[in-house]
C-alpha cells in the first residue's frame, strides 16, 4: 500500500543505481558532446565546436549526480576513440573534467572558491595520471623524450652556424635537458595550472550559459520513490486520490477514486488540462499528494511483469534501428532471448517487418511498435497515455481495437487515455475526467461554425494543377504564389536504406488560397510540408516561391513559407513567450509582440509566462503568434488539430479561419478532414507520396468576396508588427 506521502520534485535520489531520465540525458548529451568533438577534429575551421563541448556535459553534471556525468563521460570517450582517434577522445575527457566542475558546482549553490579546490583536486588526479602513464610505458617514454631531445639538437647546430645564434641555440639545448631531467614536475605542474586556468575561465563563460539554460526542464515526471516490494501492480486502487505539482496553486488531481483489475480495458477521458497524464503517472507508481493507492507490490514501472507505459509520440520511445532490436531494447540479455519477437510484431499488425529500419515506419506503424515492446515486457498494467492522437482515423480505430483485445489474451489490464469519446466505445468502463474530477460526464463544446468563402472557379478534372486554372475565389485566377512541378523526394538516396517518399508531384497554391491535403500516416504529407517551406531540397523536379523579384527556389527565400510543426513544443526555443514572438519577428518590440499575442486570442500577460507552462493547444497559438509576428506569404499547418480537445480544435479551426479572412495563404495538412474542411477551398489527396485528385469545395457560398493578396488587411499590413520586412 502507498499511504499518504509527500510528493517529491522529480529528481533522482542521491543513492542507487542510475535511473532511466539519468541514462537517456547523458546519452543525448554525451552523443552532442561526441558530435562537437569528432566534427571540430576532423573538418578544416571547426576546431571551435570543441570549445563548446563542455556545454552538454556541464548541463549534464548540473541537473544530476556525478555518476551520470562519469557514465556518459565513458562513453562518448569510447565512441569518440573510434570515430577519430586518441587527441579527440583526450578532448572529451578535459571537456567533462571542466563541465562536470562547473556543473557540480552550480548544482550544490557553490562559488569560485569550490571551483577552485574542485579544480586543485582535478588537476592533481589528472596530473598524477599523466606522470603515472609515461613511467608506467618507460620504452615510449624514452623514445618520446629522444626525440624531444634529438629535436633541440638539431635546433643548436643550426643556430651553430651563424654565432650571433650559438648562445641561443645553446640555451635550447640546456633547457630542454633540464625539464627532461624535471619532466615529471613539468609535466604535473603543466597539467594542474592548465586545469585551474581553464576552469576559472570556464566559470564566467561556461557559468552564464549554464544560468540561462536552467529554465530548461530536466525532471523526470514519473519519477518515484524506490519500492523493494516484488513487481505486482494489479490490482490497483486510488482511494481519493490528490496530487499537487510541486509549486502549483491547485491540485492537478482531486478525490479520485478508481479500481483497475487484471482482464479490464479502461479508458479515461478528458479534455487537455483535466488530470489524464496525472492520473497516469500516479498509475505507474508516482505517490499521490493526499490519499493512498493499494496494490499488492511495487508498481514496476519498465520491468518484466510490471507497468509499460505507451506515449502520445511514438518516436520519442523508438530506440532500435531495426524494428526487432526495438522490441527487445532495453532487456536483459537472458529475457531478450524468451521474447517471440516475430509472434509479437505478428500480434500487433506488423508481421514481417522485423528487419525493417524504425525510422521507414508510418505514425501508426510506430505506435504499434510501442505496444510490441511493451508487451515484451509481459506486463500486468499497459497503460496508453494519449497514444491515439497523432495518428489518423483509420490507424486510430486499429490500435484501439489491439488494445481492447489485449487483456482477452494476456493476464494484464489496459488503460487508455484519451481526449476522443469515440475510442472510449469499446472499453468496459469510462472514467470521465474535468478540471481533475471524476464527473458524469464531459461538458459539451460546440463544433466550429465559420461562414464559407465562395466557391472557387471549378476549372475542369486537371483543375488545381499545374495548369494553374484554379481561381482563388469569386472566380477570378489570383496569381500563383507558390508552385511545385515534378517534385519527388527519397530519403538516404543512393544508399540501401533508400526510402522514396513523394512521386511526381505536381500542385499550384494560388496567393489567398487556403488548401486542405490529406492522407494517411505514411503518404508523405509532413515530406511535402517540409519541402514547400523550404527546408528540405526534393531529390528531383522545383518547388518555387512567387514574389516580387520574380520566382525563385523556396529553399533560397527561407521565410517566405512558415511552417508550423505537428509538435509545436519543438519550435519553441525561448525562455518566454515575448521573447520567442520577438525573436521570429527580427527583434520585435513589446508592441508588436502584444499585437501577435491579440491576433490569435491569446492575453497580452501571456508574453511574460515560460513556454514549459503553456498548454497544447496554448503553444500552438504562440506559435501562429509568432508566425503572425514573421509575415510570410504563406503558412503550411501540419496536423494543426493533432492532440487537442474539442475545445481545442475548435478554437484553432476559428483562429486559423481569421488568418485566412486576413488574407494570409494556408496550407493545412491534417487528419482531422472533417473540421479542417471548412477552412479550405479545396481539398488535396496524397497517397503513398502521390496527389490522386484535387476536389473544389462547393460547399454553398455564404460570406463575403475574398478580401485579396496578402498584406492588404491591418494584421498583415507589413507596417501592421513593426515596420517592413
Amino acid at each position: 500500500m502507498t499511504a499518504v506521502s509527500p510528493v517529491g520534485d522529480g529528481l533522482p535520489p542521491a543513492h542507487g543505481p542510475l535511473r532511466p531520465i539519468e541514462l537517456a540525458t547523458g546519452a543525448v548529451l554525451g552523443g552532442v558532446t561526441v558530435g562537437l568533438v569528432t566534427i571540430g577534429s576532423v573538418i578544416p575551421f571547426a576546431a571551435a565546436l570543441q570549445l563548446v563541448a563542455a556545454v552538454p556535459m556541464g548541463l549534464l553534471a548540473q541537473r544530476y549526480r556525478l555518476r551520470a556525468t562519469i557514465a556518459a563521460t565513458v562513453a562518448a570517450t569510447l565512441v569518440t576513440f573510434v570515430a577519430a582517434g586518441v587527441v579527440s577522445a583526450g578532448t572529451v575527457v578535459s571537456a567533462a573534467t571542466i563541465g562536470g566542475i562547473i556543473g557540480t558546482v552550480k548544482r550544490r549553490g557553490g562559488g569560485p572558491a569550490a571551483v577552485l579546490g574542485l579544480s586543485i583536486l582535478a588537476g592533481l588526479a589528472w596530473a598524477a595520471f599523466s606522470v603515472g602513464t609515461l613511467l608506467l610505458f618507460t620504452q615510449s617514454r624514452a623514445l618520446l623524450f629522444d626525440n624531444i631531445r634529438n629535436a633541440s639538437r638539431g635546433v643548436a647546430n643550426l643556430a651553430a652556424r651563424e654565432p650571433r645564434l650559438q648562445p641561443l641555440g645553446d640555451d635550447v639545448a640546456h633547457l630542454t635537458d633540464l625539464a627532461l631531467r624535471w619532466w615529471w614536475a613539468l609535466i604535473a605542474a603543466s597539467v594542474l595550472g592548465g586545469v585551474l586556468a581553464a576552469a576559472m575561465f570556464s566559470w564566467f563563460v561556461l557559468g552564464r550559459v549554464l544560468d540561462r539554460l536552467e529554465w530548461l526542464p530536466g525532471r523526470d515526471l514519473l519519477a518515484a520513490p524506490p519500492d523493494d516490494r516484488p513487481v505486482e501492480p494489479l490490482p490497483v486502487t486510488l482511494r481519493d486520490v490528490s496530487f499537487r505539482y510541486p509549486g502549483a496553486r491547485a491540485d492537478a488531481l482531486s478525490g479520485i477514486d478508481l479500481t483497475v483489475t487484471v482482464g479490464e480495458f479502461v479508458a479515461v477521458v478528458g479534455h487537455n488540462g483535466s488530470g489524464k497524464s496525472t492520473l497516469t503517472r500516479v498509475l505507474a507508481g508516482r505517490p499521490p499528494s493526499t490519499g493512498a493507492v493499494d496494490r499488492p507490490g511495487s508498481a514496476g514501472l519498465g520491468l518484466l511483469g510490471g507497468t509499460a507505459l505507451v506515449l502520445q509520440r511514438p518516436e520519442s520511445q523508438t530506440l532500435g534501428v531495426l524494428v526487432a532490436d526495438d522490441v527487445v531494447w532495453g532487456l536483459p540479455t537472458a529475457a531478450a532471448a524468451d521474447v517471440d519477437i516475430e509472434g509479437l510484431l505478428g500480434e500487433v499488425g506488423l508481421g514481417g517487418l522485423g528487419g525493417a529500419e524504425t525510422a521507414t515506419l508510418s505514425g501508426g506503424q510506430q505506435q504499434r511498435l510501442a505496444v510490441a515492446a511493451a508487451l515484451a515486457r509481459r506486463p500486468a498494467l499497459l497503460i496508453a497515455d494519449e497514444a491515439t492522437a497523432m495518428i489518423d482515423p483509420e490507424g486510430r480505430r486499429d490500435l484501439v481495437a489491439l488494445l481492447s483485445d489485449l487483456p482477452r489474451r494476456h493476464p494484464m489490464a489496459v488503460v487508455l487515455v484519451t481526449h476522443h469519446e469515440a475510442d472510449a466505445a469499446a472499453a468496459g468502463r469510462v472514467v470521465h475526467l474535468a478540471e481533475g474530477r471524476q464527473v458524469d460526464r464531459l461538458p459539451a463544446w460546440p463544433r466550429p461554425t465559420l461562414h464559407r468563402r465562395p466557391a472557387p472557379y471549378d476549372g475542369g478534372p486537371h483543375h488545381g494543377r499545374a495548369a494553374g486554372r484554379y481561381g482563388a475565389a469569386g472566380g477570378f485566377a489570383a496569381p500563383p504564389l507558390l508552385e511545385l512541378h515534378e517534385v519527388r523526394h527519397t530519403y538516404d538516396r543512393g544508399t540501401p536504406w533508400a526510402a522514396p517518399a513523394l512521386h511526381g508531384v505536381e500542385l499550384t497554391v494560388r496567393r489567398g488560397e487556403a488548401v486542405l491535403v490529406v492522407g494517411g500516416n505514411g503518404s508523405g504529407k509532413s515530406t511535402l510540408a517540409w519541402i514547400m517551406a523550404g527546408l528540405i531540397v526534393p531529390t528531383s523536379g522545383s518547388c518555387v516561391v512567387h514574389d516580387a523579384g520574380g520566382a525563385h527556389p523556396v529553399h533560397r527565400r527561407i521565410g517566405a513559407v512558415e511552417l508550423a510543426f505537428q509538435h509545436s513544443r519543438l519550435q519553441l526555443q525561448r525562455q518566454t513567450v515575448g521573447a520567442e514572438i520577438a525573436a521570429w519577428g527580427r527583434g520585435a518590440g513589446s508592441g508588436a509582440v502584444g499585437r501577435a499575442l491579440d491576433a490569435v486570442g491569446l492575453d497580452r500577460s501571456l508574453a511574460g509566462r515560460s513556454v514549459e507552462e503553456l498548454s497544447g493547444g496554448q503553444a500552438k497559438r504562440v506559435v501562429l503568434a509568432a508566425i503572425v509576428a514573421a509575415r510570410p506569404q504563406l503558412l503550411v499547418l501540419d496536423e494543426p488539430l493533432a492532440g487537442l480537445d474539442p475545445q481545442g480544435r475548435t478554437e484553432v479551426v476559428e483562429l486559423l479561419a481569421r488568418l485566412r479572412d486576413s488574407g494570409l495563404t494556408l496550407i493545412v495538412i491534417s487528419h482531422d478532414v472533417e473540421e479542417a474542411s471548412v477552412l479550405c477551398d479545396r481539398t488535396v489527396h496524397l497517397e503513398a507520396g502521390r496527389i490522386l485528385e484535387t476536389a473544389a469545395d462547393t460547399a454553398p457560398a455564404a460570406a463575403a468576396p475574398h478580401p485579396g493578396p496578402a498584406w492588404t488587411t491591418p494584421l498583415h499590413r507589413p507596417d501592421a508588427l513593426g515596420g517592413p520586412r
